[in-house]
């Protein structure tokens, strides 16, 4: 477009070209810094949806023990994992806060005279269920533990050193390349635990009582 005759063009102001320079600058680099925020929190999500990640929250790092006469689950997987603890815990030790555990899952479970305790300073807080006659059950239950034993194990159609992350048959999968069983159902009689964690998505528990006590489990 022609100017007209005795106008000049408006002169472009250094300062304002150079903020809006160095400000796109800005954006860019801070959107560049959010990306590797970004993807450690999808990589978070899909981890704990394929069940890679062992308790799904920071463990506390105190065990707990668990015991029951019997457990009979259906949709049975197990796999080796890592349990993390909240930075700066007390309880860190010289572990640096992780936890190497065995991950055992069920899509559902019934036991027979739950009990679980803690101690706590010279006493246990002890929680009971299912002792009258009337099991717990739960659903979607996992247990991440450093040891286990029972008197007797029973699995229909197990598969032993199979990649944990193919599994379909418990409700979570393990990391990729991690060895691990899985089985149609499983019965285990006088089963004792030593854990770090727990979660279902639904745990009923009957006959509830907790309480301290001078013993535990």
């Amino acid at each position: 477009m022609t100017l007209p005759e005795g106008t000049t063009e408006p002169e472009s102001t250094p300062g304002r070209a150079d903020s809006a320079r160095r400000g796109g600058v800005r954006y860019r680099r801070a959107a560049l810094m959010g990306v590797p925020a970004l993807l450690a929190a999808s990589t978070l999500v899909v981890l704990t949806a394929q069940g890679a990640i062992a308790a799904q929250f920071a463990i506390s790092g105190m065990p707990f023990t668990v015991t029951a006469d019997s457990l009979e689950g259906s949709g049975f997987g197990q796999f080796g994992a890592l349990d993390q603890m909240a930075e700066g815990s007390p309880n860190e030790g010289d572990t640096g806060g992780q936890v190497l555990v065995i991950v055992t899952a069920f899509r559902e479970a019934k036991l027979t005279n739950l009990c679980q305790s803690v101690e706590l300073g010279g006493t246990h807080l002890l929680i009971t269920a299912g002792n009258k006659g009337t099991p717990v059950k739960a659903a979607g239950l996992t247990t991440d533990s450093t040891e286990m034993a029972a008197k007797l194990a029973e699995f229909d159609n197990i598969e032993i050193g199979g990649d944990a992350s193919t599994f379909d048959k418990p409700p979570v999968k393990g990391p990729l390349g991690s060895f691990g069983q899985q089985a149609d159902t499983v019965t285990i009689k006088n089963v004792r635990q030593h854990n770090y964690a727990t979660t279902a998505t639904r745990f009923t528990l009957p006959d509830l009582h907790m309480g301290f006590s001078s013993k535990g489990c």
